[in-house]
């Protein structure tokens, strides 16, 4: 059974998760379409930024990931 707590830290998350999704949508699908001098504009970052975010953000959980796995495989080896 969840606690309170953990229930509102999961809907915490998931509206987090909700408002990320929503601004980048918005950003990469719908802002190109928008005049540069549109006032919607100035609540962006420049669009280099929605290729090199993702890019680092993937990179860093590959990085994670790797050196995770090469850890419990090393654990797992000195304890045979």
């Amino acid at each position: 059974m969840a606690t309170s707590l953990d229930q509102t830290l999961g809907m915490g998350l998931v509206t987090l998760a909700g408002v990320i999704f929503t601004y980048y949508t918005v950003w990469v699908i719908l802002l190109p379409f928008a005049d540069n001098d549109n006032m919607i504009q100035q609540f962006f970052l420049p669009r280099i930024y929605a290729i090199i975010i993702p890019f680092i953000a993937g990179l860093a959980l590959l990085t994670f990931l790797g050196v995770f796995i090469t850890i419990v495989m090393v654990k797992k080896k000195k304890t045979k």
